[in-house]
C-alpha cells in the first residue's frame, strides 16, 4: 500500500492507489494532463500535455510504441475520446485490455459537471468498444478536511443495448482513510460474465462454416455450423447472446477504397454492424489492415473440381500409337526417302518414286527386277525401316484399341492456364490471396477467374466450361458451393495440385475486447479436436454425402483395372480412314476415266 506524503494531494495519493493495485503489469502508460500533478508509476510511462490540433497524432505515437493504457487529466475528455476512436482505426498496435483512467480536472465539487460528465464520456462511440473505463468523479463532502471521490464505469455487460452509456457506481475513497468503501474490483469488466450482453456475428450461409434458416425441429436454434458453433460456444462460456447479422446478398463482401466502410461480413465488422464476422473469413493483408483477428481456426486449401478427362473419339484411334512428334518424323522420312530414291533413279518420275516410298513404308514388296545397285540401296533400307515403323505401330495400335485413352487431365495449376480455362464462383473472396503476388503464373491465374451468379454457375456446370473453387478441410470433407448439383459433378475430377492453402480466422473491430477470449477459445478446441470433430458432425448432417463422395474418389472412378474386348466404337477410326480412302480413290478412278475419254475424243476430232 501507498504510504501518503504531504507532498501528494488527495486525488494524487488515490490515483497512485489505482496505479499499484491495477496497473503494476502495465508495459508502459501515458498521462494526458493539463494540469500538472504528481504522481508515482512502476513501469515506464509518457507524460503529455494534450494539443487538441494534434491530439491524433500524440495518441498514435504513444500507441505505436506499445503504451496501452492511458491516464486523461482534461477539460474535455469528449476531445480525447474521440482521438482515441480515430487512432483505433488506423494504429498498428492492437489490445484487448486497454485501461483508460479519467481523471477530474478540477478537484473541487461541481455539480453540474461532475454529475452529467460521466454520461457524455460514456456515451460516446469508442466507449461502447472499450471494456476497461474508470472515471475519478468529486463527491460534495461534509468534512472540508476530507475529500471523497467517487469511482464509476460504463454499463458495458448486460442485455440492455441502452443502458450501456449509463454510469456505473463502484466504490468511493476518503482522502482521511485512504480507503476504499466497499473494496470493489475497479475493473470489473473482464469478460468472465457479460450477464446476456447481445454480441452481433455477421454471417451468410456457407457449409460447413455456417448454415442458417434451419428447422428448428433440426437445429433449436435453427442455425449451425463450425464456425457458428465457435461462436456459440464462446457466448456460453463468457455468458452473452448471439445475434446473427445475416450477409447472404453481399456474402463476404469488400472494404471500400477509402475505408469508412464497406459491405458483406466483412463491412459489417468495418462499419460496426456487427461485433464479429465468421464464415471462412481468411487471414488476408487488406483486412488485417483495419481488423482484428483471432488466432487461426481451420486451416483450408483451395483448389478446383476441373472438367474430368473423357474417352478419346474413336476417330483418334489411328493417330494415338504415335505422338505428333513421331509423326512428323515419319513425314519427314517419307520426303526424304522419296527424294533419295527420285535421286537414285535420275530424276525420273516414270516409276513412281513417291508410291513406291509410301508401300516400303507401309510393309508392301516391290516388283521391278533390274534395279541398279544405288535403287536397290534405298529399297533396301526403307524396307528395314518400313518393318520397324509397320511393327511399332502394329504394336501402339493393339495397346491403344485395348486399353482406353482418356484426354489430357487438369492436374496443376499450369494446366489450367495452359488451357486458359476459366474457374470462378460467386465472388470474388477466392482470389483475395492471390491478387498481391507478382508470379506471372499466379497473375495469369487470376485473371482466368470469373464471378457469375448462382443460377449461372449451375448452368455452366453441365457445359464443361470452367472449373469450380472449393475448399479441402483438415478432416477430409470439402466446402462445395450449392451450385454444384450431384449430376453434374459426375462429370468433374479434383484437381491434384492446390492454388494455395489459408488459415481461417474470426473477424473483429480493431482493439476489439473479444478478440482475446476467442483466441483462447479457438486454442482450447484445437487442444481438444472438437473442431475436427465438429466438421465432420455438420457434414454428415448437412453437407451433400454422395456429392462429397463424388469428389473424393473422383480421381479413382475412371481408373482401368483391366483390359476389355474389342467392340464396333474401337475400329470406328479405322473405318473413318478406310472410307476417305475409297472415295479418294474413287475420285481419282472417275477423274482418269474422264481424262481418258476426253484424251480419245479429242483424238478422234483431230482425225476428222
Amino acid at each position: 500500500m501507498l504510504v501518503s506524503t504531504p507532498a501528494l494531494a488527495p486525488l494524487e495519493i488515490l490515483l497512485n492507489t489505482i496505479i499499484n493495485q491495477y496497473l503494476q503489469s502495465a508495459y508502459c502508460i501515458t498521462v494526458f494532463s493539463e494540469t500538472p500533478f504528481t504522481f508515482i508509476l512502476p513501469t515506464s510511462f509518457i507524460s503529455l500535455i494534450p494539443n487538441e490540433t494534434n491530439l491524433v497524432k500524440q495518441i498514435f505515437n504513444v500507441s505505436e510504441t506499445g503504451c496501452s493504457d492511458y491516464i486523461v487529466r482534461m477539460r474535455d475528455p469528449q476531445i480525447f475520446m474521440e482521438a482515441f476512436e480515430r487512432v483505433v482505426h488506423i494504429a498498428n498496435v492492437r489490445r484487448s485490455d486497454r485501461k483508460i483512467i479519467f481523471l477530474p480536472y478540477d478537484e473541487e465539487y461541481n455539480e453540474e459537471n461532475d454529475v452529467n460528465l460521466p454520461s457524455l464520456v460514456f456515451a460516446m462511440k469508442g466507449s461502447k468498444y472499450l471494456a476497461n473505463m474508470l472515471m475519478i468523479v468529486n463527491h460534495a463532502s461534509v468534512n472540508q478536511d476530507c475529500k471523497i471521490f467517487n469511482l464509476v464505469t460504463h454499463q458495458f455487460v448486460g442485455r440492455s443495448e441502452e443502458a450501456t452509456h449509463l454510469p456505473k457506481y463502484l466504490d468511493s475513497w476518503d482522502s482521511c482513510t485512504q480507503k476504499f468503501e466497499n473494496e470493489a474490483n475497479l475493473f470489473p469488466h473482464d469478460l468472465t460474465n457479460l450477464y446476456g450482453k447481445v454480441v452481433r456475428v455477421a454471417c451468410f450461409t456457407y457449409k460447413p462454416y455456417a448454415l442458417l434458416d434451419i428447422d428448428p425441429a433440426i437445429e433449436p436454434l435453427g442455425r449451425d455450423g463450425v464456425e457458428i458453433r465457435i461462436v456459440d460456444e464462446l457466448c456460453r462460456w463468457i455468458n452473452c447472446t448471439v445475434e446473427i447479422v445475416k450477409e447472404d446478398v453481399d456474402q463476404w463482401g469488400e472494404i471500400y477504397a477509402n475505408e469508412s466502410g464497406g459491405i458483406g461480413v466483412i463491412g459489417s465488422v468495418v462499419e460496426d454492424r456487427a461485433d464479429i464476422a465468421i464464415t471462412a473469413l481468411y487471414s488476408w493483408y487488406e483486412e488485417y489492415r483495419v481488423m482484428d483477428f483471432s488466432v487461426a481456426g481451420v486451416r483450408t486449401a483451395i483448389t478446383c473440381i476441373a472438367p474430368a478427362p473423357r474417352l478419346l473419339s474413336s476417330w483418334e484411334m489411328p493417330l494415338m500409337p504415335f505422338t505428333w512428334y513421331m509423326w512428323l518424323a515419319v513425314v519427314f522420312t517419307y520426303f526424304y526417302a522419296s527424294t533419295g530414291l527420285l535421286t537414285a533413279q535420275g530424276c525420273s518420275t516414270t516409276t513412281y518414286p513417291f508410291f513406291n516410298v509410301f508401300g516400303m513404308m507401309i510393309g508392301q514388296s516391290q516388283y521391278e527386277s533390274r534395279a541398279s545397285w544405288r535403287i536397290r540401296g534405298v529399297t533396301g533400307w526403307l524396307l528395314i525401316a518400313g518393318l520397324i515403323l509397320s511393327c511399332a505401330y502394329g504394336a501402339g495400335l493393339a495397346s491403344t484399341f485395348t486399353v482406353p485413352r482418356y484426354e489430357p487431365s487438369i492436374d496443376t495449376v499450369q494446366d489450367i492456364v495452359d488451357r486458359e480455362m476459366e474457374w470462378g464462383a460467386t465472388h470474388d473472396a477466392w482470389i483475395f490471396s492471390l491478387t498481391l503476388s507478382t508470379e506471372p503464373l499466379v497473375k495469369q491465374l487470376v485473371s482466368q477467374f470469373r464471378i457469375h451468379s448462382f443460377d449461372e454457375l449451375k448452368r455452366k456446370s453441365y457445359t464443361r466450361s470452367m472449373a469450380y473453387s472449393i475448399e479441402k478441410l483438415p478432416a477430409g470433407n470439402f466446402a462445395i458451393g450449392e451450385y454444384i448439383t450431384q449430376e453434374a459433378v459426375l462429370d468433374m475430377m479434383l484437381m491434384l495440385e492446390d492454388f494455395y492453402y489459408e488459415q481461417c480466422v474470426v473477424m473483429m473491430r480493431k482493439s476489439s475486447p473479444y478478440t482475446e477470449k476467442v483466441s483462447q477459445l479457438v486454442g482450447r478446441l484445437h487442444q481438444s479436436g472438437l473442431l475436427l470433430a465438429w466438421e465432420t458432425q455438420v457434414a454428415l448432417k448437412h453437407l451433400n454425402y454422395k456429392v462429397q463422395v463424388e469428389v473424393r474418389l473422383s480421381r479413382s472412378k475412371n481408373d482401368v483395372g483391366t483390359t476389355k474386348p474389342l467392340n464396333l466404337d474401337n475400329v470406328v477410326g479405322i473405318f473413318i480412314v478406310y472410307a476417305i480412302g475409297l472415295t479418294i480413290s474413287f475420285a481419282i478412278f472417275l477423274g482418269e476415266i474422264y481424262v481418258h475419254q476426253r484424251k480419245k475424243k479429242n483424238e478422234v476430232s483431230h482425225i476428222d
